[in-house]
């Protein structure tokens, strides 16, 4: 069965392939969604238990944990206001060892973080990301460290099209 534990086992994995064929080479972790908890998470690991930091991490439409994001998804909306939401919806995830915590991971991490998110993210709300940002800013020493790009509705870029834009080469350098 898929598990946070597991999904972070399989980045650090891919991270030790990937380091070992490329020479000098930059490695990043980009994460997307439910994979910016998996890409902070690996980040974390990796810095904490081997002392190595990873060249710089990505996360495009981000959350603070996933309590966090199942509260707030717009799917869950209607459910918010019945008895037994928080124990049957958000709750099971952490019973199911799910917490994928981003805003705890950000704390101790010291590579560069750039943080993505659209304006018209119609799944996970632009608000978590500016939070996740806020957490990281005021954790990092280096504060030039932490970077946060919100893209306008009008480029309808929603929660899946920002790796899209023409711009985030350069952005992202």
């Amino acid at each position: 069965h898929p598990s946070e534990s597991g999904f972070t086992t399989d980045v650090l994995a891919l991270y030790d392939w990937a380091k070992a064929r490329s020479g000098n080479s930059s490695i990043l972790f980009w994460g997307h969604s439910l994979g910016t908890g998996i890409a902070t998470n690996a980040a974390r690991k990796l810095q904490e238990e081997r002392g190595v930091q990873v060249d710089a991490v990505v996360l495009e439409s981000p959350y603070t944990n996933i309590r966090d994001a199942g509260a707030n998804i717009p799917i869950t909306k209607i459910y918010r206001q019945f008895p037994g939401f928080e124990y049957l919806i958000l709750d099971s995830m952490a019973r199911a060892g799910m917490f994928f915590r981003s805003d705890e991971n950000v704390k101790v991490l010291g590579c560069p973080l750039l943080i993505l998110h659209a304006e018209d993210d119609g799944v996970l709300p632009p608000k978590l990301g500016r939070k996740l940002y806020e957490t990281a800013h005021e954790a990092y020493k280096d504060k030039s460290k932490v970077k946060f790009i919100t893209f306008p509705k009008k480029l309808g870029l929603g929660h899946d099209y920002i790796s899209f834009n023409p711009e985030l080469p350069a952005l992202v350098k």
